[in-house]
């Protein structure tokens, strides 16, 4: 009987000599099949979180960038048609895609034979041009935005998913083991904290990001209808006068 005893006692301390590592690699390592598919699938979702922050990033500051450059060229007084070769025939960004399709419309109805450009139905078309490329441009910069949210609202849940599934792996073990020792509970109640940790991880910047780039976004959106919505006054002016 008491040999019997000190082989569950040196069971039990061989299990919690095994299971006491609380290093991050050790906690992973000691984690079920499970709760380590749900931890490597919240690591590569914040990598991934990681590199769509800084391509919108980088894109949105391009953007702008750019937009500011064009402007400054389009209000220089310079000739649109001039601007138009340079830029408005192959746009390289949002603002002179804008105008592309803008003055590309406007200069087809004015090679109409006949056309009356001061007619409301060439500003009409032109508008909706403009519109149509504006949301066409807003849809690519936008990209993935749909990821962030979405990883922002299930990362916390799926990462709580794996810690319920790693506590009630847990405690099966210790009660086939029939010890409530601390040092035996706590391996793997912290390998189980951690899979929600991980989860926090992913989905704290992917809010923050989204929030963010969606303010970004809605900015620059603006200043691409206020452009537009002065080309076209511009536009509608010049037809006028042509009239």
């Amino acid at each position: 009987m008491e040999a019997c005893l000190d082989r569950a006692v040196d069971a039990a301390n061989l299990a919690a000599a095994s299971g006491g590592d609380l290093s991050l690699w050790g906690l992973f390592l000691q984690a079920s099949f499970v709760v380590k598919l749900v931890m490597l699938g919240l690591i590569a979702a914040s990598v991934w979180v990681w590199a769509i922050i800084f391509e919108k990033t980088i894109s949105i500051r391009r953007a702008n960038r750019r937009a500011a450059a064009f402007e400054d060229r389009f209000w220089s007084g310079g000739s649109l048609d001039d601007l138009y070769e340079t830029e408005g025939a192959k746009p390289s960004h949002p603002m002179a895609a804008v105008f592309g399709a803008a003055m590309g419309e406007w200069r087809r109805s004015a090679r109409v034979a006949g056309a009356d450009l001061s007619r409301g139905s060439v500003g009409e078309r032109v508008d909706r041009a403009m519109a149509i490329t504006v949301t066409r441009e807003l849809e690519r910069l936008e990209r993935w935005m749909i990821f962030l949210a979405t990883v922002g609202s299930t990362a916390p849940f799926i990462g709580l998913f794996g810690t319920v599934w790693g506590i009630m792996h847990s405690f099966s073990a210790i009660a086939a083991m029939h010890n409530t020792n601390l040092s035996v509970v706590a391996p793997g109640i912290a390998e189980a904290l951690f899979a929600t940790a991980i989860g926090l991880v992913a989905a704290i910047p992917a809010v923050i990001a989204y929030n963010k780039i969606n303010q970004d976004l809605a900015r620059f959106a603006a200043r691409l209808e206020a452009f537009g919505t002065e080309f076209g006054a511009i536009l509608s002016r010049q037809s006028e006068e042509r009239a």
